[in-house]
């Protein structure tokens, strides 16, 4: 309300609101902002959590007078229903439960209710379509297929994006009496559900929204899919129908069977579910151990949070994406909710206290490594601490209103809690509704069930005391064993495909054995349908033609061969790279809240050595290029040198700044506007001379992230800062010095709960540092005179996995590769942002050598089923890349 009102959502680094247009375009995520303050009615209902009726009350005459839902802008489907819908009829629900106590809203007369109304029908255009799944995006002004709509043109829609509807739109046709909005989300997921694949009973991430063909034939539960899977349980639920419990039924019995790996949860592919499609897991799974507790199933629930609990403290946050061995993979974290969800739900279900050391921990964390001065920042990296001017509505809606839950306790809320069902916002939705306006009649259209054991289908609405009988160890004792499974990374299991072959022959050739020099390795690659190509630059390329296999069996060998070499490949190349560092503000008002990305340099002091790092005042150096004599010597000593980028090399303006007395420098990138959230790091390389005689750090900043030091130096003169391999917390920033009383008061209401919770102390964490590196840093090695040719070796030219000497360049693809300079384009992105995790750009742009080419021609003799095998590899190295 201070900073942002009326934008949609708060950038809490700048203080200010996110306004779409005056921003630089984020793509997709983008597309949940509306231009109808989306923050403030996404966490309308969580001020009645929170008990703040009067501050809810004023919100609503808010939303009421100055939203505008008539506006020409192309939003998402999915976003705008689960948070403006969602959000709205949230709400509308908690409004008329008000008005019914009698001390609150007593003027409210459904004005919620009728905007919500009025979004639905701007919202129904987006279903014009054959199948009856939505287009992923609407204009609310002019719909879809208007002149000046600038959209209806997507062919492909996440599964998640068109099944995540039925809880909002059929509240609204409950609440209204107007049944379109329900027949319409019905008959999404009746599509869908007709969609899946028979033989797995799985679907896939993203569909034709035109054929009904799926698109992206890899199926998990996590990004892409999650909340189709969660409404299609939640539907049952609100909504009395049978037949949406049978498909959530089926569907889960297909998950356990192939997907659940615990404490994994793993993607495969839809016509061979055998097959792991990828090796890593997204940060938005974290929703389903709270969905398995809402279906029952207790036991996986407890090992797959727990796994994610030690990937949280080793790292302090969930990673976006982290491999199978608990390596980051995609380092962001914009504060998502889920796993604080499923702690609530497991709370909630076991009555154990251990899941409410959980919860402190991630409040903690919160306060110690997000919070900043105008709000709460998504972090850009969890291994390095640095923060993004962002701040979801999410965070509002869903993780103050869980947490807040996990704590309350029956005497805090105004109204009883289990009166309502969470929507995937987490927005509150009445059970009444079941029994009004029933104006669809329930037809069972689910056919052709699998035959399922009983027992699936047993105890849909948990019960403790069936579930845990006279044991409260029980929960613990299924624990303990995951206790050290991130520190001594689980051992990799045998794959179903090789667990299928029992005693059989194991695979002819591993990757980590390859050596293209050896005539017998040259020759098991030939039967396995791989074909080796010399290139002139001396790599070699290795090709994938799974119909010139000597047998469907060596072909398999040939696929498993060519994912081993794509990982192999992928990780050496991480290995290679340096990680980003930290540059953290720690003078007043900021004390250690806003951390910047920096990129590293190959020279100077190794600051991933130096845990410490450098602390000290900063100073603009003149000339402020930094590349003769520093001419302000005296302003410069025993401060750390600021910087322009150009004009001469890097290792230059280090010594240059070491003899002036600087204790480290900061290069701020003279390119206007650019930032570490649009380009990727690289680090400061040398000028091709000896630089052992430089022993200060370096770092380099982005100019939008150099600004916010310079902004603060006008503002407030002394600007402390620290130099690290990663942020610090605030305890050890401050230790041996007077600690702000900025500080402490915000760690009074920490401390008060650190007295509710001593008896189950035992597991405070501490900060650990990240095993591995998931962002590329490219290497740029001067700074050349303006005119002159630059010699840069940039990201894309670095030394890429060998093999016996030779750069190895993969494809999988029944044609020649040319080249492996250009990087195949990555997948288009579901139009989800709350649910869908963003690939860090830096992966996608430097990733070097490792290619996977689009097919250029058909291939009409090869089956259908391996074809299947094909598009599976091929899609995970695309994900991969």
């Amino acid at each position: 309300q201070e900073h942002a009102y009326p934008a949609d959502e708060l950038m809490p680094l700048t203080c200010r609101g996110r306004v779409r247009g005056q921003e630089p375009s984020r793509g997709d995520v983008d597309d949940a902002l509306g231009k109808f303050s989306l923050t403030l009615i996404d966490t309308l209902d969580t001020l009645v959590v929170l008990n703040k009726t009067k501050e809810f009350e004023e919100a609503v005459k808010k939303v009421i007078k100055d939203v505008n839902l008539d506006n020409d802008i192309v939003v998402s489907v999915f976003e705008t229903n689960i948070r403006v819908l969602g959000g709205l009829l949230g709400g509308h629900s908690v409004a008329i439960m008000l008005k019914e106590k009698g001390e609150y809203m007593q003027w409210y007369n459904g004005e919620l209710l009728h905007m919500a109304k009025e979004l639905g029908y701007k919202l129904l255009p987006a279903f014009n379509t054959t199948s009856g799944l939505p287009y992923p995006r609407v204009n609310l002004k002019f719909g879809v297929r208007h002149p000046e709509a600038r959209t209806g043109t997507e062919t492909d829609t996440c599964t998640a994006c068109a099944g995540t509807l039925i809880l909002e739109f059929a509240a609204l046709s409950r609440f209204t009496g107007t049944s379109i909005f329900e027949e319409y989300a019905r008959k999404a997921l009746d599509f869908i559900w007709e969609k899946r694949q028979r033989s797995s009973n799985l679907v896939g991430v993203t569909i034709n929204i035109h054929t009904g063909d799926w698109v992206r034939k890899d199926s998990g539960v996590g990004a892409g899919i999650d909340s189709y899977y969660e409404y299609l349980l939640k539907a049952y639920v609100l909504l009395g129908d049978d037949s949406f419990l049978e498909r959530f039924n089926t569907h889960y019995d297909a998950i356990m069977r192939y997907i659940s790996q615990p404490p994994l949860l793993l993607d495969v592919h839809i016509h061979k579910p055998m097959l792991n499609a990828r090796t890593w897991m997204d940060s938005l799974l974290a929703f389903f151990p709270g969905l398995q507790v809402l279906k029952g199933d207790i036991r996986p629930a407890i090992e797959t949070h727990e796994m994610l609990y030690q990937v949280i403290k080793k790292h302090n946050f969930l990673p976006e994406a982290f491999t199978t061995d608990f390596r980051v993979h995609w380092a962001q974290h914009p504060l998502r909710p889920e796993f604080a969800e499923s702690t609530y739900f497991l709370y909630k279900a076991t009555g154990d206290p251990y899941y409410l050391e959980v919860g402190k921990t991630l409040i903690e964390n919160l306060n110690k490594y997000a919070r900043v001065p105008c709000g709460f920042a998504a972090m850009k990296d969890v291994r390095t601490g640095s923060h993004e001017d962002r701040m979801d509505s999410f965070f509002l809606a869903e993780m103050f209103k869980y947490l807040y839950l996990l704590f309350a306790d029956k005497e805090d809320m105004i109204f009883d809690i289990e009166d309502y069902i969470f929507t995937t916002e987490a927005h509150l939705l009445p059970l009444w509704l079941s029994t009004t306006n029933q104006t669809i009649s329930k037809k069972n259209t689910t056919t052709e069930y699998t035959e399922l054991d009983d027992s699936n289908f047993d105890w849909t609405c948990p019960n403790t005391q069936i579930l845990f009988p006279n044991d409260p160890m029980f929960a613990q004792s299924i624990r303990e064993p995951l206790k050290n499974v991130v520190d001594k990374s689980c051992p990799r299991g045998i794959s179903r495909a090789e667990e299928s072959l029992g005693s059989g022959p194991k695979p002819p050739l591993r990757a980590r054995d390859f050596m293209a020099s050896n005539p017998e390795h040259l020759e098991i690659l030939k039967k396995m349908g791989v074909s080796l190509i010399h290139l002139k630059d001396g790599r070699v390329q290795l090709v994938q033609h799974a119909v010139q296999a000597a047998s469907s069996l060596d072909a398999e060998d040939g696929l498993r061969f060519m994912q081993e070499m794509i990982e192999l490949s992928s990780q050496q190349q991480k290995e290679q790279q340096l990680p980003p560092r930290a540059v953290q503000i720690v003078s007043h008002p900021f004390f250690g809240r806003v951390v910047l990305t920096a990129g590293p340099a190959q020279f100077g002091m190794d600051l991933s050595k130096h845990k410490a790092g450098t602390r000290g005042f900063v100073a603009t150096i003149k000339p402020y290029n930094g590349c003769s004599e520093i001419t302000n010597p005296e302003a410069v000593k025993e401060k750390i040198a600021l910087m322009q980028r150009g004009q001469c090399m890097f290792a230059e303006k280090a010594r240059n700044i070491q003899k002036a007395g600087a204790i480290g420098g900061i290069v701020i990138d003279d390119n206007e506007g650019s930032s570490s959230d649009t380009a990727p790091l690289f680090q400061m390389a040398g000028d091709g001379k000896n630089t052992d005689d430089i022993t200060i750090p370096m770092l380099f900043l982005f100019n939008k992230e150099g600004n916010i030091i310079l902004d603060a130096i006008r503002e407030y003169e002394a600007v402390e800062v620290l130099l690290s391999d990663k942020a610090k917390d605030r305890a050890t920033i401050f230790k041996g010095k007077m600690i702000p009383n900025y500080i402490i008061d915000s760690n009074l209401e920490m401390e008060n709960m650190d007295q509710k919770l001593s008896e189950n102390d035992s597991h405070n964490q501490n900060s650990e540092e990240a095993a591995s590196v998931s962002q590329d840093v490219g290497v740029v090695s001067e700074e050349p005179e303006e005119g002159e040719n630059s010699d840069v070796a940039d990201s894309d030219s670095l030394p890429s996995a060998h093999a016996d000497s030779d750069s190895i360049s993969i494809s999988n693809q029944d044609s020649y590769v040319p080249g492996t300079d250009e990087a195949s384009a990555p997948e288009p992105a579901c139009t989800q942002g709350d649910h869908q995790p963003q690939e860090q750009k830096t992966e996608t742009e430097s990733n070097s050598k490792v290619n996977w080419d689009n097919k250029v021609q058909p291939m009409e003799s090869i089956l259908a089923d391996w074809n299947e095998d094909i598009e599976a590899f091929e899609m995970m190295e695309k994900d991969e890349l």
